[in-house]
C-alpha cells in the first residue's frame, strides 16, 4: 500500500497541483496588460525575426493554452488569448513557442531526439492506457505476464519521451525570457508575471514525467510480485 501511494498517489497529486498552479498563474497574468501593448503574435514574430527565422507561419488555433510549435510544418500556433492578447501571460507563452522555433533552427539536440520519439509515443500511448488501466487483472499466468511486459515497454517509451521533454521546455523558456527583455517587448519590472506563468507551465512537464515513471515502476513491481505483500 505504501509503495502504491508513493508511485501512483504522489504523482497524481503533483499533477493536480501543477494543473491548478498553471491555470491560476495564467488566469492571473492574462489580466495584466504589458505596457508596450505588443500582441502575442507580434512578440513571437519579433523573437523569431531576431533569430533570422523567416519561414515559420504564425496561426491562431482554437482552445485554451493550445499553443504549440510544429517543426514538421514550420508552424507556430497560438490560442486566441495569446494570439491577440497583450498580457504578460500571452507574451510569455508566445515567446516560449518562438523559443522552440529557435531550437529547431539551431538544431538543438534534445529537440531532435524528442521529435524522433514522437512516432513511437503515438504507438505506445494507447497501449499504455489500455493495458495500464487493466494492469490489476493481468497479474498471473504467462499471458498476463506478457501483457504486463508490453505495458511496461510502452510506458518506458513514454517516460523517456517525458524526460527528454524537460530540457527542451526549460531551454525554450530560458530563451523566451531573455529575448522578451533583450528586444524590449517586456520591461524588466514586468517579468515577474512572465516568470510566474512559464515556471508554472514547466511544472506540468515535471509532473507528467513523474507520473509516467511512477506508473512504470508500479507495473514492474506487479510483474515481479512486489505488490503481493499483505504487510
Amino acid at each position: 500500500m505504501i509503495f502504491y501511494i508513493v508511485l501512483i498517489g504522489v504523482p497524481l497529486l503533483l499533477g493536480l497541483y501543477a494543473q491548478m498552479r498553471v491555470m491560476s498563474a495564467y488566469r492571473k497574468n492574462v489580466q495584466i496588460p504589458s505596457r508596450n501593448g505588443i500582441t502575442g503574435r507580434e512578440a513571437a514574430a519579433a523573437v523569431m525575426e531576431s533569430a533570422g527565422i523567416h519561414d515559420v507561419e504564425i496561426v491562431e488555433v482554437e482552445g485554451m493554452l493550445s499553443d504549440h510549435y510544429d517543426p514538421s510544418n514550420k508552424r507556430l500556433a497560438l490560442s486566441p488569448d495569446n494570439f491577440h492578447g497583450t498580457s504578460l501571460a500571452a507574451l510569455g507563452v508566445a515567446a516560449h513557442e518562438a523559443g522552440h522555433a529557435i531550437q529547431d533552427k539551431v538544431g538543438y539536440g534534445m529537440m531532435a531526439v524528442r521529435q524522433s520519439l514522437v512516432p513511437a509515443v503515438q504507438v505506445a500511448s494507447p497501449i499504455a492506457m489500455i493495458l495500464g488501466g487493466f494492469a490489476i487483472y493481468l497479474v498471473g499466468g504467462a499471458m498476463g505476464g506478457l501483457l504486463l511486459k508490453i505495458a511496461i515497454g510502452a510506458l518506458a517509451v513514454i517516460t523517456v519521451f517525458q524526460f527528454v521533454t524537460l530540457p527542451v521546455e526549460f531551454d525554450a523558456t530560458a530563451r523566451a525570457k531573455r529575448q522578451l527583455v533583450h528586444l524590449g517587448i517586456v520591461h524588466q519590472d514586468e517579468m515577474a508575471g512572465v516568470h510566474e506563468t512559464l515556471d508554472a507551465a514547466a511544472l506540468t512537464y515535471v509532473a507528467a514525467f513523474v507520473a509516467s515513471l511512477g506508473q512504470m515502476l508500479h507495473l514492474i513491481m506487479m510483474l515481479t510480485g512486489g505488490n503481493r505483500r499483505d504487510d
